[in-house]
């Protein structure tokens, strides 16, 4: 064993401990590739760096609440680190595809994989386009994450007597998120193109499946899952951390409009530049008259836009009232994410935790 973890404090080193014996295993097993699929290696292990371990402690929290239950001394097995580390490394992943997609430069405060890679390529002095070579490149890298995931994952579940539900959870995250990705570029390609449905309802379909589902509500019930919780416990916890990730997104939503780029790692209004076509837009685009809409519409995607045009869509925003209602919809989530626990068969110790990490999941700054 790795060691008890008493507390979800101690959940980021259980997790980094967990994935540097994983990374030097795939160092080792990947010894006689060459130095070029070294640097591939070390490019994945930069991507594991830093970051709030949110869906491990999720997972934590809920195989907590279940295994406490029946036992209030139980300790964590391997198992349960080694699915903590395959959520943060499926992450990894996904950010890496996130950020190319996106055309990000930056991540945490440092360069985007592929922005990395494509440093690597010109600093080596290869030859063709080093932005080209760090696309591909970063497209691979993020293939290699979810392997990675998806052999931790198998490795965790080998011994559990219930592999099948563990599997079936993750399988569905893993959809979910992908088809959410999706949903989120069709979105901003089909942005002017009448839909049969509100703008707004399909922001919030892509916060669902992009988002909170594989942020907050699967990693608690993977947890959960892993400590063999039933029917009506599992239902707890989906009903509890659908809503939570749901305020989860739209606050990161919030801060990737008006977010301080030295807390967030980011620049200033980079959701406004990406053209993002989030919750927040669609609610603003609702009560512009149609001179200021096409105004709005025009700037936003816009890469190049300056201070004083992202101060301008800003005020646009929280002077339509957006802002304020997004609030609202975060404040409500949170109330009935706490309702969805009143009645659980839950570990009392655990809720306390969970709705510790639900209230530091929806109200930050980062």
């Amino acid at each position: 064993m790795l060691g008890v973890v008493p507390s979800p404090t101690l959940v980021p080193d259980a997790v980094a401990t967990r994935l540097h014996l994983f990374l030097e295993r795939m160092r080792s097993e990947s010894s006689d590739y060459g130095p070029d699929a070294a640097g591939l290696i070390d490019s994945a292990a930069d991507t594991l760096v830093g970051g709030k371990r949110l869906r491990a402690r999720f997972c934590h929290a809920g195989w907590q609440a279940v295994a406490r239950v029946a036992d209030r001394d139980a300790a964590p097995m391997d198992a349960l680190w080694d699915v903590c580390a395959a959520l943060e490394i499926f992450q990894s992943a996904a950010l890496v595809h996130d950020d190319l997609i996106d055309n990000s430069d930056t991540r945490r405060g440092r360069p985007a994989a592929h922005r990395a890679l494509e440093s690597t390529h010109r600093d080596s002095g290869w030859r063709g386009d080093a932005a080209a070579f760090g696309r591909s490149s970063a497209i691979l890298l993020g293939d290699l994450l979810v392997a990675w995931s998806d052999d931790l994952l198998e490795e965790a579940v080998a011994s559990l007597p219930h592999a099948a539900a563990v599997r079936r959870e993750y399988a569905r995250m893993r959809r979910d998120v992908t088809v959410g990705q999706f949903l989120d570029i069709a979105e901003e390609s089909a942005w002017s193109v009448h839909a049969t449905e509100s703008h707004l309802a399909r922001a919030l379909r892509v916060v669902s499946l992009k988002s909170a589902r594989y942020s907050i509500e699967q990693p608690l019930v993977l947890g959960a899952a892993i400590a063999a919780g039933d029917a009506d416990q599992l239902d707890a916890l989906r009903r509890f951390g659908h809503p939570v990730g749901m305020a989860f997104q739209l606050r990161d939503d919030l801060l990737g409009v008006y977010g301080d780029a030295a807390v967030t790692g980011k620049p200033a209004g980079d959701d406004l530049r990406e053209g993002k076509r989030t919750v927040l837009v669609a609610l603003t685009r609702q009560t512009l008259d149609t001179a200021t809409r096409d105004l709005f519409d025009e700037m936003l995607g816009d890469p190049d836009l300056t201070t004083e045009q992202i101060t301008f869509l800003q005020d646009t925003i929280s002077g339509s009232g957006a802002l304020d209602q997004v609030e609202r919809m975060i404040e409500d989530y949170a109330e009935e994410a706490d309702r969805a626990l009143s009645d659980a068969r839950l570990d009392g110790a655990a809720l306390g935790e969970l709705r510790d990490l639900a209230r530091a999941a929806t109200v930050r700054t980062a």
